[in-house]
């Protein structure tokens, strides 16, 4: 049995959480449309405490009564980087949020730049929670996502039928936009439930669907439910790997259904990694990959100009407008992006110095996949393989078409893919 006894030095438990409570400079508490009758003593007592309180400014307005110190709204536009708060480290800090400030809040933003040793936080119920309530829907089974700020697209890989979805908006223009678009790719029949202002004074609930939708005078804080209906040739963006080629906008330049599906199996996507697409076309690689997991992160690099616009169309069709565009020639292009988790070379890949920069820029413990279809492509593949090591596979793919009056078997072109993994730690 291990015995331990207390230095002289150390004080007992108490006195070390008192100086872990003193170090904390910064109070972050989460103001629900309630305002003041919603906070715990500790809340108001964060708020009154501050000589500096930082908030929107429907919140500074909630919390006024309790506002001693010198209140200051945030700056337009939004700071992310939160100088204004860190530049006052050390000093008595109070920020005010909507609801739980670590759901989509300013909390989330603020834990980039302070450790949570420095604050503490207070939080509200959050919209999403009070909007379950009201439905009487179990958050557990239901969808959330904040479009406060963002794009509406987003909510796009959510539509599947029968779901339902919390969608958090930005003002009181968000839910008619977001009808507008569930009516234009067939989503109209859609029920939409419009709750306003919850758990204040002016709380309201109205529903009615997509294709429908005309409620006047919508408060500027709202959350939209929507009860998801799907109508004929709606579009529906289905879930794994080897999406239909028809859902793209392409020229011909794409990486074809299955072959696409072997190679983001062969890519082996983990949450939150970055992936170089590099000579993009249609950006499908690089969309599904953001499409398996919300924390995933593509840089689409692509030279044609026509295409790189078609990438963009499709990166928004698909509800990832996050996936990044580098418009330009690789290698040069690559130069000062960020270090990648993994690779994909589908175009491009036999011109000078493509490869080894790839090479080079992968982290230790990453993952380079590339597909050749040209004899020089291909020699490039083999003699990288037999350098480094690695997997090559060939796949062949063969689909059913017309010859004359019955059906036989066109072979397309055969695919040769190389999937190395960078030697060093995996990330």
């Amino acid at each position: 049995m291990e015995c331990f006894t207390m230095s002289p030095d150390v004080g007992p438990p108490e006195s070390n959480a008192k100086g872990v409570a003193e170090s904390r400079w910064l109070s972050i508490v989460g103001l629900g449309e309630d305002g003041m009758a919603g906070l715990g003593e500790n809340a108001r007592e964060a708020i009154s405490a501050a000589s500096f309180v930082f908030g929107g400014k429907r919140h500074l307005e909630l919390a006024a009564p309790l506002i001693r110190g010198e209140a200051r709204p945030w700056p337009t536009p939004f700071d992310s980087a939160m100088n204004d708060v860190v530049a006052l480290r050390g000093r008595r800090v109070c920020v005010l949020a909507s609801g739980d400030p670590f759901f989509f809040g300013v909390g989330v933003t603020l834990s980039r730049h302070v450790t949570s040793n420095e604050f503490t936080a207070y939080p509200a119920p959050s919209a999403f929670s009070l909007a379950a309530s009201r439905l009487g829907w179990p958050l557990q089974d239901i969808e959330t996502v904040s479009l406060h700020g963002r794009p509406l697209d987003l909510i796009r890989p959510l539509l599947h039928p029968g779901r339902r979805i919390l969608a958090l908006t930005s003002d009181e223009k968000g839910p008619a936009e977001l009808a507008a678009l569930l009516a234009s790719i067939g989503f109209g029949s859609s029920r939409l439930t419009v709750l306003e202002a919850l758990g204040g004074n002016a709380e309201r609930i109205r529903s009615g669907t997509a294709e429908e939708f005309a409620l006047p005078d919508i408060h500027v804080v709202n959350l939209v439910a929507v009860e998801v209906m799907a109508g004929a040739g709606a579009r529906i963006v289905p879930r794994g790997f080897g999406l239909d080629d028809a859902l793209f906008e392409h020229d011909g330049q794409i990486t074809k259904r299955e072959i696409r599906a072997l190679t983001l199996s062969s890519l082996s996507p983990r949450r939150g990694k970055l992936l170089w697409d590099i000579g993009a076309g249609s950006g499908s690689i690089g969309i599904e990959w953001m499409l398996s997991d919300p924390s995933m992160k593509a840089i689409a690099i692509e030279a044609n100009r026509e295409r790189a616009a078609r990438i963009r169309r499709n990166a928004a069709a698909f509800g990832v407008p996050g996936l990044v565009l580098v418009q330009g020639q690789a290698p040069t292009a690559l130069i000062g992006l960020p270090q990648p988790d993994a690779i994909f070379i589908g175009g491009g890949g036999s011109e000078t110095g493509v490869l080894d920069a790839a090479i080079r820029a992968l982290t230790p413990g990453g993952r380079l996949v590339a597909n050749a279809v040209t004899l020089d492509m291909e020699a490039v593949l083999l003699a990288a393989q037999a350098k480094l090591g690695g997997n090559l596979v060939r796949i062949d793919i063969s689909r059913a078409a017309p010859v004359g009056t019955m059906q036989g078997w066109r072979p397309a072109m055969p695919v040769t893919q190389w999937n190395w993994v960078k030697e060093g730690q995996t990330s």
